[in-house]
């Protein structure tokens, strides 16, 4: 993750929250940034995160629309 993601992640506190990781990558899929999120988020509800490949990401809408309604979010 960018270093700016863990000055945001570490200035809040996420106790309670659901966090649901989102990223675009070129092969690393999620790498260790569930992981991470957790580690700097402790007492957050981190879910399994959604990977989409950047240049398929113009044509990622039912993957996403599925993640986020597993998610209870749709």
């Amino acid at each position: 993750m960018p270093m700016a993601v863990f000055t945001f992640l570490e200035a809040f506190d996420f106790t309670g929250k659901t966090i649901l990781p989102l990223c675009t990558n070129e092969g690393s899929g999620m790498g260790g940034s569930e992981r991470d999120i957790k580690k700097a988020c402790p007492g957050a509800d981190v879910k399994k995160g959604l990977s989409i490949t950047g240049s398929q990401a113009a044509n990622a809408k039912a993957s996403v629309q599925k993640w986020l309604s597993a998610n209870g979010l749709l």
